[in-house]
């Protein structure tokens, strides 16, 4: 038999899906993957389920329906200044990972190289190989993941034809600062470059920490795709619906690519979140207040039962240290070993790198219950405390 794709052939199933069937098999706590175990607004699901009674079920516009393009050319004006024509400058799509696919697909040609700044979402390198181009890695490291603006700078060069940047940063959490922008803003006029933004945790800040798309600073606007979801938004994450916001000569040719991949969304979500998206402004603050609060439990447990926890300024993870706990073993063993043994899941970190990487850091999701945060951090406690005692 001939082989099949090289690429699709060897990658690896995600660890997301191996630690959420670990979990399952063990009736973990699932601390793991990054979704929130409640709904999300109830005006929202009734506005989804009655949309489905009204008639318009079949195919909408490739790009969107009128009224949540509309939606997202507001939410720009209102949270950020930004003007976006809704007729020629948002798609619509399945999922914000299908946003992130069609971006690249409409950037990228074979040879082109993209910077990514590790740790980061897994589904980044597949697609940049899958459409025959080269990721050039730049790392931050813990505890601070202090941007190493030499690495960065030194990753450019005649072939970068984008960066692909996540902020607030999953798993890190960490939210870039102006003067971070700042300093990317020059590299991609430096280099003539374009910037994806997956900015799908951009209502989910703390402490103050306030999100700045990289599309507000000067020069910024023609050269960046900026994608938001609806699914991190609204606590739906089941809905997959994500948005592109851009320069109309970049949102053109993403158009094209999306309508390859899944060509259109279901009606009755789109118009849901719309609605959505022109909730009040307490709602939005509500969201990251509460989860703002379930971060600083999770955390305050998990220091007490002994990691030592990093700071999170954003989306819905939180790193920890377990070296303190004297486990013997990396972080994947010791993602395996409280799943199995503490019945709690989580991620390790190694898993966002490419090659060697930090081996002692595990990430929890802190978006569910309060109760379903402090029963895990039971479980580990007492798990780490009878271990001790052996």
């Amino acid at each position: 038999m001939k082989p099949l794709n090289s690429i699709l052939s060897t990658t690896a199933v995600t660890i997301f899906t191996v630690m959420s069937a670990l979990a399952v098999q063990h009736d973990a706590i699932n601390l793991g993957q990054g979704f929130p175990d409640t709904e999300g607004p109830a005006d929202l699901v009734r506005a989804a389920a009655d949309a489905l009674f009204d008639g318009r079920n079949q195919y909408p516009p490739l790009v969107g329906l009128p009224e949540l393009r509309q939606a997202v050319s507001a939410a720009n004006k209102r949270f950020y200044g930004l003007e976006i024509d809704p007729a020629s400058e948002v798609v619509v799509t399945s999922g914000a990972t299908e946003a992130l696919a069609s971006c690249l697909a409409a950037l990228l040609n074979p040879g082109d190289e993209v910077v990514l700044i590790e740790p980061l979402y897994d589904t980044y390198v597949p697609v940049i190989r899958l459409l025959g181009a080269i990721p050039r890695l730049v790392r931050t490291m813990p505890p601070n993941w202090d941007l190493p603006r030499t690495e960065l700078a030194a990753a450019f060069g005649p072939k970068t034809k984008a960066i692909l940047l996540n902020s607030p940063m999953n798993p890190t959490g960490k939210v870039f600062s102006a003067d971070d922008l700042a300093f990317i803003a020059g590299l991609l006029a430096q280099h003539d470059a374009y910037a994806i933004c997956d900015e799908v945790y951009e209502h989910l800040t703390f402490d103050g920490h306030a999100h700045i798309p990289l599309m507000t600073l000067p020069g910024m606007r023609e050269r960046c795709l900026r994608i938001g979801s609806a699914g991190k938004t609204f606590s739906f994450t089941g809905w997959k619906v994500g948005y592109i916001s851009g320069p109309a000569s970049l949102i053109s040719v993403v158009a094209k690519a999306h309508q390859n991949l899944t060509f259109t969304t279901a009606p009755n979500l789109q118009r849901a979140v719309a609605q959505g998206l022109a909730k009040d402004d307490a709602y939005f603050t509500g969201l990251a207040m509460g989860m703002q609060e379930r971060r600083d439990r999770l955390g305050a447990g998990l220091e007490a039962a002994g990691f030592a926890v990093l700071p999170t300024h954003g989306s819905y993870f939180i790193t920890a240290d377990f070296s303190p706990l004297g486990f013997e073993g990396d972080d994947i063993a010791f993602c395996r070993h409280i799943t199995e043994h503490a019945r709690v899941a989580a991620i390790p970190v190694s898993a966002f790198y490419e090659g060697d990487a930090p081996r002692h850091f595990a990430r929890f999701a802190f978006c569910k219950r309060p109760e379903v945060l402090d029963e895990a951090v039971a479980r580990l406690t007492a798990h780490f405390r009878r271990n001790a005692r052996l």
